[in-house]
Parts: C-alpha cells; sequence; structure tokens
C-alpha cells in the first residue's frame, strides 16, 4: 500500500518535499475539495474513475488567497483616525482566520483520505495550495490524467444552487478532460457522447477509445442537426474508432436547439454521463459558452464530462 502523502504548496514553488521524481510526475485522478455539499460525491465519483482507469489519486483542497491571505496587507486601510494599535489586532485576525481555514482543509482531506481508502483506493496524495484554483489546477496539469470538480459552489443551498464561481474559467483554462458532478453520487452505467462531427469531435472519440474508464459501459453517439447521409457517415466512423471498447454502440441524429434536444435524449434514455468538448465554433460546443453555461451547469442533474 502506498502511504498518503500531504503537500502544503503556493502555486509556484517546487514542492517535491524528497518525494521520488517519477512519483510525482505520474499522471492522477485529481479531486477538488473544498466545503461544498458535493465534496463526498466528488471523492466517489474520483473513486470510480480512478478504479477503472487505473490511476493514482490526488485530493486536492485549495485555500483562496483573496479570503485567506498569508500576510494580510491592510496599509490601504489606515486613514483618519486609525490606530497603530486596531490595525495589528486587525491584522492578527486575519492571520488567526488563515490558519483556521487551513487546519479546516486538513480536516477535510483527512476525511476524504479516508473516504477513497474505505472505496479501496490505496495509493492517494494529499494537497494543500495556498493561492488562485485556476493557477493551482494549471501547476498540476502536466501530473493530471482526469480533474474532478463538483457542479455546485459551497453556497449552494436546497433552495438556492448556485454553480461553482471559477468553473467556467477552470473550464476554459484547462486542457484536461473534467469530470463535474452532482451532489449525490450514483455508479455510472452509460454514457453519450454529443458529437458533432468536428475534427476536434474525432479527437474526442480517440481520447474516450482509449480510456478504460467507459469500457464495457453501453455508449450513444448523438447528432444534433439535419439527417443527412453524410452526418450518418460521420457517426459510423466514429463508432468504428470506438470498437475497441467492447461496448453497445447507439447511433441517433435528434432534431432541435442543441441543449434540450441532448437533455431530452439523456431523459429518454436514461442515460448517466454526458460527454462533450468546450467551446469553439460548433453548435454543440457553444452552446457552453457565456449565459448558456451557467444554465446548463445549473440544471445539470447527472454527471457531464468536458473534453479540451
Amino acid at each position: 500500500m502506498t502511504q498518503a502523502k500531504e503537500f502544503n504548496d503556493k502555486p509556484g514553488q517546487n514542492n517535491n518535499h524528497n518525494d521520488h521524481q517519477g512519483e510525482v510526475e505520474m499522471l492522477r485522478v485529481v479531486a477538488c475539495i473544498d466545503g461544498s455539499r458535493a465534496a463526498p460525491a466528488v471523492c466517489d465519483y474520483a473513486a470510480w474513475a480512478s478504479k477503472h482507469m487505473e490511476t493514482p489519486m490526488t485530493l486536492l483542497h485549495v485555500l483562496d488567497e483573496e479570503r485567506y491571505p498569508t500576510e494580510p496587507d491592510l496599509a490601504g486601510n489606515i486613514g483618519l483616525g486609525s490606530r497603530e494599535q486596531l490595525m495589528d489586532e486587525l491584522a492578527e485576525l486575519d492571520r488567526r482566520r488563515s490558519k483556521l481555514a487551513l487546519e479546516h482543509g486538513h480536516h477535510m482531506l483527512d476525511e476524504a483520505e479516508d473516504r477513497v481508502k474505505s472505496l479501496g483506493i490505496d495509493d492517494v496524495i494529499k494537497r494543500q495550495r495556498h493561492g488562485d484554483l485556476t493557477e493551482s489546477l494549471l501547476a498540476l496539469e502536466n501530473q493530471t490524467r482526469l480533474l474532478v470538480m463538483g457542479l455546485h459552489g459551497e453556497s449552494s443551498s436546497d433552495r438556492d444552487v448556485h454553480v461553482g464561481s471559477q468553473l467556467e474559467t477552470v473550464i476554459r483554462s484547462v486542457h484536461r478532460p473534467i469530470l463535474l458532478v452532482p451532489d449525490e453520487y450514483q455508479q455510472p452505467k452509460s454514457a453519450m457522447l454529443a458529437f458533432d462531427g468536428s475534427a476536434t469531435a474525432f479527437k474526442g472519440v480517440e481520447l474516450l477509445a482509449g480510456s478504460p474508464v467507459l469500457k464495457g459501459m453501453p455508449i450513444h453517439l448523438v447528432m444534433i442537426g439535419p439527417d443527412t447521409n453524410d452526418r450518418w457517415e460521420q457517426l459510423k466512423r466514429a463508432e468504428k474508432m470506438l470498437g475497441e471498447l467492447g461496448a453497445e454502440i447507439t447511433l441517433a441524429i435528434r432534431a432541435g436547439d442543441v441543449e434540450p434536444a441532448l437533455h431530452a435524449y439523456q431523459e429518454e434514455h436514461n442515460i448517466d454521463i454526458l460527454v462533450m468538448g468546450a467551446y469553439g465554433h460548433s453548435r454543440i460546443r457553444q452552446f457552453l459558452v457565456g449565459s448558456t453555461t451557467t444554465t446548463v451547469l445549473k440544471t445539470a442533474k447527472k454527471p457531464l464530462v468536458i473534453l479540451r
């Protein structure tokens, strides 16, 4: 069994901490842990992916530098009537607040480690970084095979669901597959790929064909738009590329607007995971741009895989 390790990092620093170089560079499933309700499900989905991909796991907690600065800068707050003692006390309060947040992060990582180990994941590393989430993920990009994050942020409640505030920035910035998960875990048993016949879409098919995570799982290749012979040929070409997965492949073309058509197909066939490319110029990729991004992610009830 590989012993779990913990890192307290700041982006831009070399934090090997005497680890074996090969272990640091090994590709991993990176699970982003925070104080949201989705954190247990993030652990469960990451463990599921880790097993199927036969890939070790990293549990990551990022402490926001803006909310919890390592050294509070109160110089700009000194004004008329201010007292040096008051500023010192405010600075000390901020330092204590940051220290408590750091300790809370340690506890969350410890609980997450216990959870994934109970699910059979032995090779797990814990990392805690102080800084910006996107910058922290980019710093780990070369070590990441799959990124797992919760769909909903820490401020979500039963009445008011908030998409993670930094989620769109992460999707645009990190060039690794991202598995976005709801608050409750349900073992995935089927998947669908939103396919548009573009070169990027075929790269996505190639990526899926080389990954064991969907091996043996029924897969639907779905195109939205006109029902033409050319489109069926593109679907059949993609189907051949997935042949080595040994999966039952279903091909479909649906008319209508991309977002409702895809979700309607997913509901109709009770498909667990929606896989799609992020951003670009096609209709399918464009529906994750701008205001529609928030709508799609906010209403998602099942896992969504974003391919970059």
